[in-house]
């Protein structure tokens, strides 16, 4: 009951904190936003909640094989499956984290657009790409032991490289176009034309997401498919 009650309020607490420092300290804002901080929040929000699926899983991943040694020797326990259930816990966060989004939504912006029903489409390449560096890190956290610290500290240079707390247009176009590389940045900002703006996301653009996640995809779980064999005798 706890945790539950947990995943509830540490999205609150992120929020609150988040949208004090850079509405109030830094006074970020958005083309088109009002001076509502409540608009400012959801803006800041809706950027967490892809973010936050992706830190969740990549950071549990380095250390996911040696937290299941038990499963390790046993030849016919799929391992690979281990970031797929990773993946469902952060997803389920992600919808509780959602769920806060929209009622606090419903009282700022009022009823929502029909584009909110486009999310789930605009998380499945971040989704597929989380898979792919699972396995890759799952697999390699094996054999370097203090992978976790590496994944955690380079998790929050993203986080400030990622289009979350300021808009990429305020930044010069060369800068703009070396954080646009940032592979979260185009989730980030399709998920706030689909939940804030109402707006459905050019698909040339979301095909690409989906053809480098799937390809990242394939690496991941071909490296960890390959690397798997020396699990047993290094755990």
């Amino acid at each position: 009951m706890l945790g539950i009650v947990w995943a509830f309020l540490l999205p609150l607490l992120m929020l609150a904190t988040y949208t004090f420092v850079f509405s109030v300290v830094f006074q970020a804002r958005w083309q088109g936003q009002s001076a509502s901080r409540g608009e400012f929040a959801l803006i800041l929000f809706a950027g967490l909640l892809v973010f936050n699926l992706f830190s969740e899983c990549l950071n549990r991943a380095p250390s996911l094989i040696l937290q299941n040694q038990s499963y390790v020797k046993k030849v016919v326990f799929p391992l690979e499956i281990l970031p797929w259930v990773t993946l469902g816990a952060a997803l389920f966060h992600t919808g509780i984290s959602y769920l806060v989004w929209q009622l606090f939504a419903l009282l700022v912006l009022g009823v929502p657009s029909w584009t909110v029903l486009l999310l789930p489409l605009q998380l499945l390449p971040v989704c597929v790409l989380t898979l792919g560096l699972s396995w890759f890190t799952a697999a390699l956290g094996v054999y370097m032991r203090d992978l976790a610290q590496l994944v955690g500290v380079l998790l929050g240079i993203l986080m400030f490289l990622s289009p979350l707390f300021y808009p990429l247009s305020i930044l010069p176009p060369g800068y703009q176009a070396l954080l646009a590389i940032n592979p979260l940045a185009p989730a980030i900002e399709a998920t706030r034309e689909v939940l804030i703006w109402s707006r459905v996301p050019a698909a040339p653009g979301y095909l690409l997401q989906l053809a480098v996640a799937l390809i990242v995809a394939w690496a991941g779980f071909a490296f960890f498919q390959r690397t798997r064999r020396g699990f047993a005798d290094v755990v």
